[in-house]
């Protein structure tokens, strides 16, 4: 196999040109790929993988391993997604529901430090161990190249054909985008946004309105709970009532009217943001950048909250999780962080173009945040200083000005399978007599939206309270579609699931450890000559048990033994 190294990738350009004419021509130098035939017909593969994501990456090692052939697709210039884009913290819940593949990659993550940071690897470690995986595996991954059209003949896809004109037939296909394109494209039933309190007797779901939660001041003070990564993370709910309009009566922006019951549906979705790898060590820090078009006006609400606890720190304005090398995975927390709360209602289906635009204004949405603290003369200077006290590390992301590859997409698409995970698979009905994997992270939504209360005052609105769950079982059936729709497709990041359940879903070792059965799944598939909703499940799952993947756990498993090194 022929490896080639991406050139290296400018976001700014790469925005630029993520509209209609992007990405038509390629080369070698762009690629990750062996040479192929640009023919119509195109080369003919086992397994077709869209979304070079770490669930699409695992499912073609699972593909690969057990001998068949098979192609990567990604639509952006790096591999990897969120665990080599930015999220260098991963969010794993219980480390015993993790095994097989999935426990594989973090494990070789971790090797470079000793054993130390399992799970907590800089970003250019992942980077490096999922392109030693594929070396390994020696499959080939296409870069740069979206999906254009897909082709299907009596409920099964023929073939896909990419921007440059190239066609990939498969007799299987998994799409392992944080979108859901290829699943789109091929007419399978999805939604977007969030179903009703009464669509699945969801408790959680839908409009859900946080109340005004008085944190005191000395509580709004502290940081050092979110500097050591264990303590609360008072990610959710208003601190303080805090007004939501100017002088004149006009709404400040990003605060919208509340014209929905609680409890009832929309095609809103949690905020996305970028999650950044930061650090305080002079040698390796590059400052925050100014945007482009930076606009003081719309961190107002943010200058009102910091106004409410004038000691606030910046580790209270942000969640600082440790990860290797004195390096840090800087996330949203709070009323008003790094979370673009309305900013991404129309990507999950939106057009190329239109996703380019949305994805460059949270690129500006971000860094105007981080600019606002550090230099605004109405941010206190004890504040400037210490948001000005960190930067950017100057030896992550090197060819991209030191920013993060990925937007965090923390939900798009849904697929609508028959059958749908929902809240109580997450919480009481946890066993699945088809598992092939498991989770157990929090129903966590981020915000959806900032509303103004008829007093005039702040509210957030979906993130809720009470999203504990156990460890539960994932059942096959949610990353299959509906035999009617396609029967030779995979799902296993938009699998099936209502909003609320995917609050906990969306974890990237879950990804993972659902492309790990999607890969021998869809093998399975090719060699028995039957639709993916009819394979022989058992036979799956004792495959997966021989690679070391949690299906189950003991029925009353004791308290959490194994702890993460480096934390």
């Amino acid at each position: 196999m022929q490896y080639f190294t991406p050139r290296p990738f400018q976001f700014s350009a790469y925005v630029s040109r993520l509209g209609a004419l992007l990405f038509l021509v390629t080369s070698a130098q762009r690629c990750l790929l062996s040479p192929l035939s640009a023919v119509p017909s195109g080369p003919m593969y086992d397994v077709v993988v869209y979304g070079g994501t770490p669930a699409g990456l695992i499912a073609a090692v699972a593909v690969a391993r057990a001998g068949a052939s098979v192609i990567v697709v990604e639509p952006t210039a790096w591999v990897g997604g969120l665990v080599t884009g930015g999220l260098a913290r991963t969010d794993r819940g219980r480390a015993e529901t993790i095994g097989g593949y999935t426990l594989e990659y973090f494990s070789r993550a971790a090797k470079r430090y000793n054993g130390k940071f399992m799970w907590y690897a800089e970003p250019r470690a992942n980077l490096e161990t999922f392109e030693t995986m594929i070396r390994a595996a020696k499959f080939d991954v296409v870069m740069r190249q979206r999906i254009t059209a897909v082709a299907s003949d009596r409920q099964q896809i023929t073939s896909i054909t990419i921007e440059d004109g190239r066609v990939f037939r498969g007799r299987m296909f998994i799409d392992a985008t944080y979108e859901g394109d290829l699943m789109a494209r091929a007419g399978v039933s999805y939604i977007v946004g969030r179903e009703s309190r009464d669509t699945y007797g969801e408790p959680l779901a839908g409009f859900y309105p946080m109340p005004v939660r008085e944190r005191t001041d000395e509580i709004m003070a502290s940081v050092c709970v979110c500097l050591g990564g264990t303590g609360p993370h008072y990610a959710h709910g208003t601190p303080r009532k805090i007004r939501g309009r100017d002088a004149r009566g006009r709404l400040l922006f990003g605060v919208a009217e509340s014209g929905t019951q609680p409890g009832g549906g929309d095609k809103l979705t949690q905020a996305y943001n970028f999650r950044l790898t930061v650090t305080r060590q002079p040698g390796n820090r590059v400052p925050f950048p100014k945007p482009a078009n930076y606009d003081p006006a719309r961190y107002e609400l943010l200058l009102r909250l910091i106004q409410a606890f004038p000691t606030i720190p910046f580790g209270r304005l942000v969640h600082l999780g440790p990860i290797a090398n004195e390096k840090f995975d800087l996330n949203a927390q709070g009323l008003f962080s790094t979370d673009y709360a309305g900013g991404n209602i129309d990507y999950p289906d939106g057009d190329y173009a239109t996703r380019a635009r949305i994805w460059q204004d949270h690129v500006e949405y971000v860094q105007g945040f981080l600019w606002f603290l550090g230099h605004d003369e109405r941010v206190p200077k004890t504040l400037r200083d210490g948001t000005n006290a960190w930067g950017l590390c100057r030896d992550e992301f090197v060819d991209n000005s030191h920013w993060p590859y990925a937007l965090y997409v923390r939900e798009g698409r849904r697929m609508i399978g028959d059958t749908v995970m929902v809240q109580k698979d997450c919480q009481t009905e946890v066993t699945k007599a088809e598992s092939v994997a498991m989770g157990s992270f929090v129903l966590d939504s981020h915000i959806v939206q900032r509303l103004v209360t008829p007093d005039g005052d702040v509210i957030d609105e979906g993130s809720f309270p009470d999203g504990k769950t156990g460890p539960y079982e994932i059942s096959y059936r949610v990353i299959t579609p509906k035999k009617t729709e396609c029967r030779n497709l995979l799902v296993p990041v938009c699998m099936s699931a209502s909003h609320i359940a995917y609050c906990s879903l969306r974890m990237e070792p879950v990804y993972m450890a659902l492309g790990h059965a999607a890969g021998l799944a869809a093998v399975s598939a090719v060699r028995s000559g039957r639709a993916v909703q009819e394979i022989d499940v058992d036979a799956l799952r004792a495959e997966l048990r021989s690679h070391k993947q949690v299906l189950s756990l003991p029925k009353k498993p004791g308290p959490e033994k194994r702890k993460s090194p480096g934390i």
